[in-house]
């Protein structure tokens, strides 16, 4: 079952990074976001802290730290499942959904 993992980061604009894996999206985080914080944003100590993580390949601690010293909110969501037109095929989807709880008996609003 193919999926992706994908985060929203709730800054402003609000950003979305999208990956194949969480692995693959620490990557990312950790290189578009983390890695392009200009350094004067950053005290001394922060920077020293973020930068240790990236050296040492620590990708979801450098994003971790990153979020504690910013105070910008990050939703991680580890799979979502992509559906596909092997999911749902467009010669059956039709008869597939009137199995569907909204047509079940008793649920009906029309008779």
């Amino acid at each position: 079952m193919p999926g992706v993992a994908y985060a929203v980061v709730r800054s402003e604009p609000p950003q979305v990074f999208l990956a194949t894996d969480v692995d693959v999206l620490h990557r990312v985080l950790a290189s578009e976001l983390v890695a392009r914080t200009p350094p004067g944003v950053l005290s001394r100590v922060d920077q020293d802290k973020v930068t240790v993580a990236l050296l040492e390949e620590r990708w979801g601690d450098a994003v971790l730290t990153w979020i504690e010293i910013m105070g910008i909110e990050v939703d991680v969501y580890t799979h979502l499942h992509v559906y596909t037109d092997n999911d749902l095929p467009a010669d059956l989807i039709g008869a597939q959904i009137q199995f569907a709880p909204l047509f079940r008996e008793g649920n009906r609003a029309i008779t």
